[in-house]
């Protein structure tokens, strides 16, 4: 369907996982199976209660600010956002609008808008098999619990750079440590904004933008891009039909792979928005732990740092992302590359842990395994076999090779027998072949280096003994 332009700006929530909730000592455990036990007056807006700042919970978005680039706040305040839902006892929800904590930045390419701080709401449990009726069912356990949201500009064009974008804001926040972003938990939530409009006929026209459809519940990556792909067809054939895009929030039916109207779309004027009372405004240059040098030191090694320091020790681009994304892997290969105490064995070391490692044997014997490796004491074959007797019986390679003849032959004298009688059984097959057979005569454990380099010696001299 050409002529015409997908625009989409991501919406994510993340609930940051501090100790306690946003603005109350109430703890904050989205492990908790009993609902309605993390809660206090505070959390569940009674009158005459005061709201106090979770100190931890604006670090970690100002962590998360320096981390993307972005620019952090000098003066920032909370405002009530007013709306009337059961989830929210107040009849507001505690965020922040005109004063984010973060402008700017960007995440895998994708520029952001801002990101703010907010108090999540109780969760809806609807239909429930507990009541006889239709009831819903409130748990308070999560109202209150800080929630982080990240807004990015409406600079993205296709379901799988949404896609991407999602998936590397999920691993800033745990190589941040300041969110589980666990998505089957609700603790990390994607919305999409998204529109569509005609191309324009001439480019020096500035692209102007479709109505704007709001599609939430996209609780997976693969949802994500599966709305973002199913609303960009059905906005088209509105537009082809002559009918006009609602400005609406729609919901995603993951069964049926298609979005539904939910209801219409609000803008900011319906929130009533304005500066809270009861919280202090912050002025963040005046507190020391909020410096910018203090932020930066408390910064980890972030993935796009990681993934040039993996290619820069020849560790291919495979491998790299799965040491990205799997934090036990990853420790392991560095545990190793450490005990090895050089790098000339790291692509190696990383093929073997991603491919063939299925648990973790003691880190000595895997690089002392490598060391072996890299002096040609056993064949690829072998590596492979004596990996698989250290992960089911434990063991040091070195005596697992030896004690099931499982050592490299390297002896040139040796293998110039074993090349001699070789090519005496097929004076005219060519090298690769000859090699082959010598492989086998040798149950695989003859260097195919060094035959292969006898065998061109003993056919360039037409030698034939």
């Amino acid at each position: 369907m050409s002529g015409y332009k997908l625009t989409v700006g991501l919406e994510i929530h993340a609930e940051l996982n501090t100790r306690t909730k946003m603005f109350c000592n109430s703890k904050n455990d989205p492990d908790e199976e009993k609902p309605n036990v993390n809660i206090c007056p505070v959390c569940m807006g009674h009158p005459g209660t005061l709201p106090v700042i979770n100190k931890e919970a604006v670090r970690s978005v100002l962590r998360l600010g320096v981390a993307v680039g972005g620019k952090i706040a000098d003066y920032t305040e909370f405002d009530r956002k007013n709306y009337f839902y059961p989830d929210i006892p107040k009849g507001y929800q505690i965020s922040q609008y005109k004063y984010p904590l973060v402008r700017g930045g960007e995440v895998a390419g994708v520029p952001l808008t801002r990101v703010h701080l907010e108090e999540d709401t109780a969760k809806s449990t609807h239909n429930s098999q507990l009541t006889t009726n239709d009831d819903s069912l409130l748990d308070f356990n999560r109202a209150g619990v800080p929630l982080m949201e990240l807004v990015t500009e409406p600079a993205i064009h296709d379901a799988e750079t949404a896609g991407k974008f999602a998936r590397e804001f999920q691993l800033l926040l745990l190589y941040l440590g300041i969110s589980h972003a666990n998505m089957e938990k609700g603790e990390m939530r994607v919305e999409a904004n998204i529109s569509v409009a005609k191309e324009q006929e001439t480019r020096d026209k500035e692209q102007k933008l479709g109505t704007k459809v709001e599609v939430k519940n996209l609780n997976s990556f693969k949802s994500v891009e599966k709305a973002i792909k199913y609303e960009y067809e059905r906005q088209v054939a509105l537009l082809e039909s002559g009918e006009e895009i609602i400005q609406e929030t729609r919901g995603w039916d993951e069964d049926k792979g298609e979005t539904f109207s939910q209801r219409a779309k609000e803008e900011s004027h319906d929130y009533r928005y304005f500066p809270d009372p009861d919280l202090p405004k912050l002025f963040l240059s005046e507190i020391p732990e909020f410096g910018d040098e203090e932020l930066r030191k408390s910064l980890p090694e972030l993935p796009e740092a990681k993934r040039v320091r993996l290619a820069s020790l020849g560790v291919k681009e495979g491998n790299v992302e799965v040491f990205i994304n799997d934090f036990d892997k990853s420790n392991y290969f560095e545990e190793v590359i450490q005990v090895l105490g050089n790098h000339d064995l790291a692509e190696v070391a990383s093929n073997y842990i991603v491919t063939d490692l299925k648990s973790l044997v003691p880190v000595e014997n895997f690089a002392e395994l490598m060391q072996m490796v890299g002096g040609e004491e056993v064949s690829s074959r072998a590596t492979k076999d004596i990996l698989n007797i250290m992960q089911t019986e434990g063991g040091n390679p070195r005596a697992i090779a030896e004690g099931k003849n499982l050592m490299q032959l390297s002896d040139p004298v040796e293998l110039e027998k074993l090349a001699q009688e070789v090519l005496a059984e097929s004076p005219d097959a060519p090298a690769p072949f000859l090699v082959g057979q010598a492989l086998k005569k040798s149950g695989g454990r003859a260097n195919p280096k060094i035959l292969k380099e006898i065998f061109d010696s003993l056919l360039g001299s037409g030698t034939s003994k």
